[in-house]
């Protein structure tokens, strides 16, 4: 796949109360220090009632960095991940997941979408040497 682009990514994290709002809050924060967020994933903790997760990437400069440590973020160092953006067709996901299972290499987790006739999928790894393996295996696919 010639048009694929993979790149290493920091994903920040913060808790948030199950609460109306609470979202649009932490949000507006992160906002009016000028981020532009590339990709927001929030949903509630089902294990602790009254609790989510919101995870963010990119963050870039001192002062998106401040406000989101002043939100409650913390940049996710238990999971290393790659941004992986491509032309979309039928099949890509399963072609690309193939080439890491084949390659040995696991994933932590997955969050995939389409806009238009591009994908964009971040992927999570247990540590730096998988990550780094599977950018390597997806830029020669």
């Amino acid at each position: 796949m010639k048009d694929l682009l993979v790149e290493r990514v920091d994903v920040w994290a913060a808790g948030i109360q199950d609460a109306p709002g609470s979202l649009a809050r932490l949000l507006a924060g992160l906002q009016d220090a000028g981020a532009d967020l590339d990709f927001i994933l929030a949903r509630r903790s089902p294990e602790k009632p009254g609790v989510g997760v919101v995870f963010v990437t990119p963050l870039c400069g001192d002062e998106e960095i401040a406000a989101a440590a002043t939100l409650g973020f913390n940049v996710m160092n238990s999971v290393k991940s790659l941004r992986v953006e491509g032309d979309n067709r039928p099949g890509v996901a399963s072609e690309l997941m193939e080439k890491l299972g084949a390659a040995g290499i696991n994933l932590r987790g997955l969050s995939a979408a389409v806009m238009g006739c591009r994908f964009i999928m971040y992927l999570g790894f247990d540590n730096d040497q998988a990550a780094a393996k599977a950018a390597d295996v997806l830029q020669k696919a």
